[in-house]
């Protein structure tokens, strides 16, 4: 923020314009809450898909990936914009590339992910547990769906990411979740909630996935919803209230981000 001298004279006129600029300032920072559901503590963000320029973004000019908000922050400078909020997207291998589906500005990156795997639930690795899903937006709005009907969908889809478990399907948990789970760790979902809005949410501690399904469906009232990432890959970024997070994997995948 920019250094303001003030006049004496004008301390009480310079003081109403910074109190008229603050309701400006948090619009446009989104809204980020930080709420409490089953004794677990989590960053809660809100976007307007008709309002707010959701995008996703994996490399950069040079055709790396970002891997990092600083680094997205500082492309987008480069272009004249601000990034104001960000979130890692779905899941990555080792080279920061997304295990499933990714599009961009209608350009499909990667393709949809249809591989499944055998064995018990608790073997099987979280992008692979069915269903899956994914998170798009398409000329309407923002949907999550699983993989199946995502291959059935009959969208222009602008952005899309694929990752597992679906959280939510049509109001009902994954049944692969398992009420008091000892599997706690953090983790990160997006969820398109009943009145349209998508909901981002990341636990600041450790969380199991029928609690995390939990907060989406009886707190956000989200009746879909997809788990992003767990453990070292979640973070988020949010200048209006500090937080500027790093992987601890070396970096992101796709990111989430609203520039303006």
């Amino acid at each position: 923020m920019a250094m303001i001298r003030i006049k004496t004279g004008m301390a009480g006129m310079v003081l109403a314009l910074m109190v008229a600029l603050l309701p400006i300032q948090s619009a446009s920072a989104r809204e980020c809450e930080r709420e409490n559901f089953e004794r677990s503590d989590f960053i809660v963000c809100t976007v307007e898909p008709g309002t707010d320029d959701l995008q996703l973004f994996w490399r950069g000019g040079n055709n790396e990936p970002f891997r990092h908000f600083s680094e997205l922050a500082n492309a987008l400078a480069r272009e004249g914009r601000q990034l104001v909020f960000a979130i890692n997207a779905g899941m990555y291998m080792t080279d920061f590339t997304p295990v499933g589906l990714h599009i961009e500005h209608g350009r499909q990156l990667r393709p949809l992910n249809t591989r499944t795997l055998d064995g018990p639930p608790a073997q099987v690795p979280n992008f692979y547990k069915q269903p899956n899903g994914v998170f798009y937006i398409d000329e309407t709005g923002a949907g999550v769906v699983s993989t199946e009907a995502f291959a059935d969908l009959d969208s222009e889809v602008r952005f899309a990411t694929q990752s597992g478990p679906m959280l939510v399907i049509e109001n009902t948990l994954h049944p692969a979740f398992i009420e008091g789970s000892s599997d706690r760790t953090r983790r990160s979902g997006v969820g398109v909630c009943a009145d349209g809005r998508v909901r981002f949410a990341l636990s600041e501690g450790g969380v199991n996935f029928h609690d995390f399904a939990r907060l989406f469906r009886d707190h956000l009232e989200c009746p879909n919803a997809l788990f992003l990432d767990g453990g070292r890959g979640v973070g988020i970024y949010h200048p209006f209230i500090g937080r500027n997070d790093r992987s601890w994997h070396g970096g992101f995948g796709a990111i989430f981000g609203i520039a303006e």
